[in-house]
């Protein structure tokens, strides 16, 4: 089957990595099935004649009607699925209430099972499919005060890989991609959490928030190796098209170079590395 005519779930579409795919697997013949969390973020998507649908990962009752009205405007077929909204919450693990971290991984871990389980009923009905999630290289290495974020896609690479796995021989495939730094709204965000949730005066790390906020509200040093969305684009459609796709799919020079180091390096001279990382 060629991409003209298969339909594709891509979420987190109001801006950046999803904004961008959403846009050019419409160009190359997908019925694209792109979902916000707000209402105004739906205007820039339909102009571009993209189905937009609300949906929010924190909410069951969206991830159902998402999938309920995909379903019935395209007679049950759902080819494809790229789960990608996400959001990274700054922040100390000591400062981290249990709630900030439950509200972590009701929006980068199980929302993406809830959406992810109703989807694979159809693909398995249809005999094919393809599901893939946006991780990111902090999936595979950690980084001081993004323990939230870190241990949100860590989780979701255990439960990936193992659903790769129990899905082998359906005609399902499922594949990671992990990023490194690219260029989007994703670091405003973060700069937002740590303001909204973390108690930055009253804590041991306030000099380090400090030079991390710096970092987040742009007074920092330029990344020179952040990528433009297209970069993710270009594995996503590896993943969605390959006839044996891969399970990981690195984006970036910093990705692939922690990726590297993590096997290359005893863990405590490895874990010593990262820490140095500001």
């Amino acid at each position: 089957m060629t991409d003209r005519g298969r339909t594709i779930i891509v979420t987190g579409c109001s801006s950046g990595i999803g904004a961008y795919c959403a846009r050019a697997l419409k160009s190359e013949g997908w019925r694209v099935f792109a979902t916000v969390r707000r209402e105004e973020d739906r205007a820039e998507l339909e102009a571009a004649g993209i189905e937009t649908l609300l949906m929010d990962y924190t909410r069951p009752d969206t991830i159902a009607a998402l999938v309920e009205t995909v379903a019935d405007k395209t007679g049950g077929r759902i080819d494809a699925l790229f789960n990608n909204g996400a959001y990274g919450q700054p922040g100390a693990v000591e400062d981290l209430t249990t709630d900030v971290l439950r509200q972590q991984f009701e929006t980068n871990f199980f929302g993406w099972h809830d959406l992810t389980r109703r989807v694979i009923p159809l693909m398995r009905k249809a005999g094919h499919g393809r599901i893939v999630n946006c991780s990111s290289i902090l999936g595979l290495v950690p980084y001081r005060y993004r323990g939230a974020y870190t241990a949100s896609k860590f989780a979701l690479e255990g439960l990936t890989v193992t659903m790769r796995m129990e899905l082998d021989g359906s005609g399902i495939h499922v594949s990671l991609i992990e990023p490194g730094p690219i260029a989007s709204k994703f670091t405003a965000t973060g700069f937002a959490k740590v303001h909204e949730n973390i108690d930055i005066a009253g804590s041991a790390h306030a000099a380090q928030y400090e030079k991390q906020l710096k970092r987040l509200d742009g007074r920092g040093p330029v990344n020179r190796h952040k990528l433009g969305p297209q970069a993710v684009y270009a594995v996503l459609v590896q993943a969605l098209t390959a006839n044996r796709p891969k399970p990981h799919y690195l984006v970036t020079k910093p990705a692939k170079q922690g990726a590297f180091l993590k096997r290359l390096l005893p863990a405590d001279l490895f874990y010593r590395l990262m820490r140095r990382i500001d």
